[in-house]
């Protein structure tokens, strides 16, 4: 038995009483209304027209059940259901609980004033009169309860539908999904497009900590893509403050991309995570990334443009290797090769030879840069 039907088996208005309340309940409503719109800002202008006549019926709906109860003449029809509903259509209009908490407040001290300027008229009790104020304050607090509770129901589906939606609209972006299904994403997710989106991926248990620490809403996080990997598209990211924030991450950094193109951040950052678990900034790592984007082109231009160590004992085409790779990336300085290889300058003199014999057209630029790209990278 709730507060509010206790009370009222305290109380049972006699039909005198009731009926004079009930031929003043439209009255009462208006009141009611009118001193809402009046004393709550959140709805000074809500209760207009179509929603206007909504809520009057719903008030005076629930006067009259309130009159019902206090004249032991409630049936199953319970307010509550009513008053539920209406706190779930306070967060669809765009009004918090306080509002409506004032807009109770309000419309029990002008429904008691009403209630009871017919009452005691009407013949009730002076003692009895007490019981009716509390029966009323503890019938408004359990409508009150009754539209709290649709509110934050109403508000925890909508948080659960809005993360949905950001979460489908992560999914379709690091899918490359087109313009138009990502902008209908957006508009299902209800967010703000940035000028770019910077992927980071780190282990899906780092996501969710790395989402909170960043501290921006509009940041798009998923923590269950394959091999336990999250992901986060920050937006319009300072990419310095960035990798600071992330220092004690094990998270790799792909480019900004416009954000319809957040794809290929996701990519690269992929990519860099594949290629090694060192890389955590992959602009500092560009040419790695290049010469591993096709793996089978670069392993073809390896075995053409180095066929001539080949013929060697592999310890030697390793060193002759090393110094070719040396010589080309310090522009033949010897003294600079020899110091990378940590060897004498005349060693470098006598590998150079070597090559050169293995590398007639060692001058050429084609073969300088054939070259060059075949030892960019060291391969074991």
């Amino acid at each position: 038995m709730s507060h509010a039907t206790r009370r009222a088996s305290e109380l049972a208005l006699d039909e005198t009483t009731a009926t004079a309340l009930r031929a003043a309940l439209k009255t009462t409503a208006d009141e009611v209304v009118q001193a809402i719109i009046d004393e709550v800002p959140p709805y000074a202008n809500a209760l207009s027209g179509h929603m206007g006549a909504t809520i009057r019926r719903a008030v005076r709906t629930a006067l009259g059940h309130y009159l019902d109860l206090a004249s032991g003449n409630a049936t199953g029809g319970d307010a509550g259901d009513a008053a539920y509903e209406l706190g779930r259509g306070e967060v669809r209009d765009g009004r918090s609980m306080d509002a409506l908490l004032s807009a109770y407040r309000v419309g029990a001290r002008v429904a008691w004033r009403c209630l009871a300027a017919g009452a005691v008229p009407a013949g009730l009790p002076a003692a009895e009169v007490a019981k009716f104020a509390e029966l009323t304050f503890a019938y408004i607090d359990e409508l009150s309860a009754a539209s709290a509770a649709g509110h934050a129901d109403e508000l925890a589906a909508r948080g659960r539908a809005h993360e949905r939606h950001l979460e489908h609209l992560a999914r379709d972006l690091l899918a490359g999904a087109s313009p138009d299904v990502l902008l209908a994403s957006v508009q299902r997710a209800g967010w703000q497009p940035p000028v770019s989106l910077t992927a980071v991926l780190l282990p899906a248990a780092q996501a969710l900590p790395a989402y909170r620490a960043l501290d921006d809403p509009s940041t798009l996080v998923l923590d269950d893509l394959p091999d336990a990997t999250g992901v986060l598209l920050v937006p319009d990211a300072d990419r310095s403050h960035l990798l600071r924030q992330l220092t004690d991450r094990t998270a790799v950094v792909g480019p900004a991309r416009p954000w319809t193109r957040a794809s290929a951040s996701y990519a690269r950052a992929a990519r860099a995570r594949s290629l090694s678990s060192d890389i955590r900034d992959t602009e500092d790592h560009l040419p790695e990334l290049v010469l591993s984007a096709d793996a089978d082109a670069f392993a073809d231009l390896r075995a053409r443009a180095l066929a001539p160590l080949r013929t060697l004992p592999d310890a030697t085409a390793r060193r002759l290797e090393e110094t070719l790779r040396a010589w080309l990336l310090h522009q033949g300085r010897r003294d600079e090769v020899a110091a990378a290889l940590f060897v004498h300058p005349q060693t470098v003199r006598y590998r150079m030879s070597q090559l050169r014999e293995l590398f007639p057209d060692l001058a050429s630029p084609h073969r300088v840069l054939e070259l060059t790209l075949a030892v960019g990278l060291r391969v074991s």
